[in-house]
């Protein structure tokens, strides 16, 4: 659908938000037979979050048990590979590397399986680093953490096939409409769209806001949401490196966390093309600019666990940015996602600090918001 129709519309369930969040709600609502709308201030669908990422499927490691990172991380990932198999979206499921450097960095690996043996994923093992280079002879460490179910997906595609599912389920996303403002009635609300440069007027018994980058603003533009429901979102800009050179890498190699990250890592993409990021560099407003003065830092830390990495073949890609609801020095935060037990509003939906692994989480974030919503 590419525009509204008229000056004022009744709905069933509008979705603001057409990445892969909003895309999986819209999607799991649609099947179960409600009249979904979405609403995207955008040209395509997932044009910030969901395509300036390092498309992988985690495995569910790193999350504090019975966190909802960890419980939608775990079942998001059975699901998706599944989905994948299903609809023959490109994915690989390669398996990845944690290596350690250090003593303490050796301890954390054993602190990450034992999480990740928590969270229910029992297929990790430590290995000696001897054993790392059998998988992987380019790689200096001491210890590694192998996650063989850790994979790699084409996400855009991904996203393009959830839309055809939701058309199919009559379900549509409306282009180009920003929502300006919302209100609260007894019952329902009142959405003021801009559209194609008009003011529309749009009720809805139900609204999802999937908004990420832009979630915290929305909710403070709805009338009744009393502002200490609502989480500051910060800025963490992600800058990732392209490899142009040759390498041997067949897995994902990562090194140990980092405050507000995973730490400057390897990846792969479906056709084998390493680059490396993301890092974490705060900041006030959102750009997408990747700076070359980062080489140096991506250079220093791929040498830790690279060391014969050619310099000159590391160039600047993209930079992606995660809606973060913790400060740098804080703790690493978990989803947020409201219903009315929360803020007391029915039929409102919120989702806050859907970072990493929201991705590989998206479908079963899809059905928790489902159970939560109607």
């Amino acid at each position: 659908m590419k525009k509204l129709q008229s000056q004022k519309i009744d709905l069933d369930i509008v979705i603001i938000g057409a990445g892969v969040i909003g895309l999986s709600i819209a999607r799991q609502l649609a099947l179960s037979g409600k009249e979904v709308i979405v609403l995207e201030k955008n040209k395509n669908v997932g044009e910030e979050i969901s395509s300036r990422n390092s498309e992988v499927i985690h495995a569910g490691i790193y999350y504090p048990q019975d966190s909802l990172k960890a419980k939608l991380c775990t079942r998001g990932k059975k699901l998706l590979y599944a989905y994948c198999k299903d609809k023959s979206i490109a994915h690989k499921r390669c398996g990845k590397l944690i290596i350690s450097q250090t003593k303490d960095q050796e301890n954390t690996l054993y602190e990450l399986k034992n999480r990740a043996s928590k969270n229910g994923v029992s297929d990790t093992r430590i290995l000696k680093a001897d054993e790392v280079g059998e998988l992987e002879p380019s790689i200096t460490c001491l210890t590694g953490l192998f996650s063989p179910s850790t994979g790699i997906i084409d996400s855009h595609n991904f996203m393009h096939s959830m839309h055809g599912d939701l058309e199919n389920a009559n379900g549509r996303i409306v282009f180009n409409s920003e929502v300006i403002q919302i209100k609260t009635k007894k019952n329902s609300f009142v959405l003021e769209v801009k559209s194609d440069k008009n003011i529309i007027s749009i009720n809805a018994k139900f609204v999802v806001n999937a908004t990420g980058l832009n979630a915290s603003n929305i909710a403070n533009s709805i009338s009744g949401l009393d502002s200490k429901h609502i989480p500051k979102t910060r800025y963490a800009r992600g800058n990732y490196f392209k490899y142009q050179a040759a390498h041997s890498f067949k897995h994902l190699i990562y090194p140990v966390p980092e405050p507000g990250g995973l730490g400057i890592h390897l990846t792969l993409d479906l056709d084998g093309k390493a680059r490396f990021g993301p890092d974490v560099e705060w900041i006030d407003q959102i750009n997408y600019k990747v700076s070359a003065v980062r080489n140096e830092l991506f250079v220093k830390a791929i040498s830790s666990y690279w060391p014969h990495m050619k310099r000159d073949a590391l160039i600047p890609d993209y930079a992606g940015i995660r809606p973060k609801i913790v400060g740098p020095n804080d703790s690493p935060g978990d989803f947020i996602i409201q219903g009315t037990e929360t803020h007391g509003i029915n039929g409102l939906l919120n989702l806050f600090g859907i970072e990493s692994p929201g991705l590989t989480a998206s479908l079963a974030i899809a059905e928790y918001a489902e159970e939560i919503l109607v």
